[in-house]
């Protein structure tokens, strides 16, 4: 009886599902739409199926989702009732569980017969015939379209203009092949006609990038493209007033069966201004500019430069490193946004404002006017932060930073900021052991390159060169202190929105140890290695740094990061003096020996895109470091970390590795941090939207840490040939609340991989035992964290 009754409750679900019971009187349910491209087309097989797929994403409107033969989503619509209010229970079933039925009234036949016609002839099918009809099954129905297409038409030729004009050269330029003999001749042409003297450029060949190509199939889209294409070109070569609406493009389809010819023109009716090339003639800055500026405020000259209401607030040649247009050039769009990006990128104005004018003067030219307003010269700022550090310590920060913009003049920012805050495990043996952290630090940038040597950025970005220095004390609680010194100065610029590099001429890091306690020497004795954090360290040398970044583009499926760096420390030095640690000969400077090594680190992610609301995100880790001449080892700051809320989740911070070495064997009151001097580390994580800002995600992470040479209190760490199989891995899930200010992430992580098992154990996957207490608080690990892992 009862499963009688369950099923006729599954069969009144499922009838209620199909959307069709509430309908207004009258209507019917529309459930899509049917286009079938006929087999008598003159096309084949295959291409008629691609028309079929295209044709299909363009009528309107799109039916109510189904599944499996339902349409939950109008079964909740209709499930909610008449619902009043604006919010509410009811409401959010309505309207964001639930959606509202497509009724067949809403389609237009005809219109939807229209855009299938005018898309098959907008891309080459011009002898197409279309047909509408619906057919109807109880109270839905479905649209039915038929499409007969013609041949395909294929272009057979295209035309550029011929005539000598300036306006009818640059457009020929813009696409044809020509030899060195002509594109001079055309060349020297167009600048004659600009005032210009004639010059043709070096070189063979030039291959026009014309959209339109001989063999290619007919389309609008492509035209339209070509036409955006030819504009953006000319923009280069003066034609200011141009616009892509004064190029018009003639179709014959008389030329042939199936081809077309294609005339590229000027339209006649275009202005004169527009077929006219300009350069530039005067260059007014206002670099403290308000509505209510004074039009009498005193200007002064700069070069060709004229600046107004400056008033001593900027160095005038603060505007020969930002500006790209010099008096007589001609105008290109280039550098019109090269200026304004750069304007902008200084950090010091508010509001950047272009204008362009035409010149008072005879001949074709062009005034430019900026019209800049400063952002306040000095600014305080106090920062309250919560934060997850690499160690799985949870703490809070409160910040204090006071900036001067344009300290000398030259749009120079001078930054001083003091910090404190405190750190703690909340979980794990390390409990109790919490870390106080204090310092301040200073930094001076400024907007240009400080070199003996003249170097120059020709990109939107302003190349920056840095200044450093800071100090900062930390007290590890019952175990010891340490305070460190920092200083750098090395230069920053970007190529373009994605590339990026880092270069410091040198790094300086002074870290000297107090206030150890006798726990932490009692570890010492117990664990030799732990000496070496509490030991003096010198460090100082050049870092570079690239970083590529396609992580912003929102149109690719595919998209990549990657950050690659060199870390060098008293490698001239060590070479100068022969430091020689294997000889005996450690030279030391402030009676402290400096570190000598190299360091190597490669971050590469890959994100793919799998759906509006899902995607597939990896990330793989190479890095190694050597130490040799003064050095031995890796200084411990400088060193390699696995494990934690941002690493390998189902192993706690720095407990793994190096190798297969086993910490738990470590008779210690606390967890010592595991360092080595090689990493290799891989991620990946499917994330997906669970509802609105709840996000969810399943992960993998492997990896390990080695050390470079082998160490008798870590048996099992150094590197070999075999270290594919000192692989940890671990799975997990989590989740993301994202509240857009804040991203608040939980995961839960297991082992399946432990490497310091014995060889042949170390898979566990067979021992994964969610029901035993013992087994979950063994192996099952919480992270709690801010921001995405990767």
């Amino acid at each position: 009886m009862i499963r009688k009754t369950l099923y006729i409750v599954i069969i009144v679900l499922l009838a209620s599902c199909s959307g069709t019971k509430s309908l207004p009187e009258g209507e019917l349910l529309y459930t899509g739409a049917t286009i079938k491209v006929t087999k008598d087309s003159l096309i084949s097989n295959k291409e008629r199926r691609a028309l079929q797929t295209k044709l299909k994403d363009i009528v309107r409107p799109a039916p109510n989702k189904s599944f499996l033969g339902m349409r939950p989503k109008l079964f909740f619509y209709n499930l909610a009732g008449n619902v009043k209010k604006e919010k509410g229970f009811r409401h959010w079933l309505k309207y964001t569980l639930g959606e509202a039925p497509v009724l067949f009234s809403q389609v237009d036949l005809e219109y939807n017969r229209a855009l299938l016609q005018n898309f098959s002839e907008n891309n080459g099918y011009f002898n197409t015939r279309t047909s509408a009809d619906s057919t109807r099954h109880g109270k839905k129905v479905t649209a039915d379209y038929k499409v007969n297409a013609g041949k395909q038409y294929k272009i057979k030729s295209v035309t550029f203009p011929t005539d000598s004009s300036a306006i009818g050269i640059a457009v020929r330029s813009t696409f044809e092949r020509v030899s060195q003999k002509s594109q001079g001749r055309e060349t020297g042409q167009l600048r004659e006609v600009m005032g210009e003297k004639s010059k043709p450029k070096a070189g063979g060949l030039k291959r026009g990038r014309s959209l339109l190509k001989v063999g290619d199939a007919y389309s609008l889209d492509v035209i339209k493209a070509e036409r955006v294409r030819i504009d953006t070109r000319l923009k280069e070569k003066g034609f200011y007033y141009f616009n892509e609406d004064y190029i018009k493009v003639q179709v014959d389809s008389t030329v042939g069966k199936y081809d077309v010819d294609l005339i590229v023109k000027v339209k006649d009716e275009a202005p004169a201004k527009a077929k006219t090339p300009f350069k530039i003639n005067k260059i007014v800055i206002y670099p403290n500019y308000a509505l209510n500026q004074d039009s009498l405020t005193k200007a002064e000259k700069y070069r060709d430069l004229t600046i107004i209401g400056n008033d001593g607030l900027f160095k005038p040649r603060v505007w020969d490193r930002t500006l790209y247009f010099q008096k007589n050039d001609l105008y290109n769009r280039t550098d019109h946004n090269l200026s304004l990006n750069r304007l902008v990128n200084l950090g010091t104005f508010k509001f950047v404002k272009n204008q362009f004018k035409p010149s008072d003067t005879l001949g074709n030219y062009l005034d430019a006017y900026y019209y800049l307003t400063p952002l306040p010269k000095k600014s305080f700022r106090v920062e309250a932060l919560a934060k997850v550090n690499s160690a799985n310590y949870t703490g809070t920060e409160l910040k204090i930073n006071w900036s001067n913009r344009n300290t000398f003049h030259g749009a120079e920012l001078l930054s001083i900021s003091a910090f404190g805050g405190i750190e703690v495990q909340l979980g794990g043996k390390n409990n109790g052991f919490n870390v106080y952290r204090a310092g301040t630090e200073a930094s001076l940038t400024w907007p240009r390159f400080i070199s003996p040597f003249k170097l120059k950025s020709s990109s939107g970005f302003v190349p920056r060169t840095n200044a450093t220095v800071g100090y900062e004390f930390q007290n590890r609680q019952k175990l010891y202190s340490l305070q460190t010194f920092k200083a750098s100065f090395g230069y920053s610029w970007k190529e373009n929105v994605k590339k990026e590099h880092q270069f410091n001429v040198t790094e300086i890091t002074f870290a000297s140890p107090e206030n150890v306690t006798d726990l932490y020497q009692q570890q010492i004795d117990l664990n030799p290695s732990l000496k070496y954090i509490i030991e003096k360290q010198l460090i100082f040398g050049p870092t570079y740094t690239f970083t590529y970044n396609d992580e912003t583009s929102k149109r690719k499926k595919h998209l990549f990061y990657y950050k690659g760096g060199i870390d060098l420390s008293g490698n001239i030095a060590g070479l100068i003096t022969g430091a020689d640690i294997k000889k005996g000969d450690t030279l030391k400077v402030f009676n402290i020996p400096f570190s000598q090594y190299v360091k190597f680190q490669n971050e590469f992610k890959h994100t793919l895109k799998l759906g509006k609301n899902s995607l597939l995100k990896s990330r793989i880790i190479a890095g190694a470091a050597f130490p040799y001449g003064n050095s031995d080892k890796i200084p411990f700051v400088k060193q390699f970390f696995i494990g934690g809320t941002n690493s390998l989740r189902a192993f706690r911070s720095r407990s793994l590795g190096p190798g297969s070495y086993d910490a738990s064997t470590e008779n210690s009151v606390f967890i010592p941090d595991q360092s080595g001097d090689i990493k290799l580390e891989f991620d990946t994580e499917f994330r997906t939207n669970i509802y609105r800002f709840i996000n969810g995600a399943l992960f993998m992470d492997a990896g390990n840490i080695w050390l470079m040479n082998k160490d008798v209190n870590k048996p099992g760490g150094e590197f070999s040939k075999d270290f594919m199989k000192e692989i940890a891995v671990g799975l997990g899930a989590g989740l993301r609340f994202d509240f857009s200010f804040l991203v608040l992430r939980t995961d839960l992580a297991f082992p399946i991989r432990k490497p310091y098992l014995p060889n042949g154990q170390r898979w566990v996957i067979d021992e994964v035992n969610f029901g035993s207490g013992s087994w979950r608080k063994e192996n099952l690990l919480f992270n709690l964290a801010i921001g995405y892992p990767f």
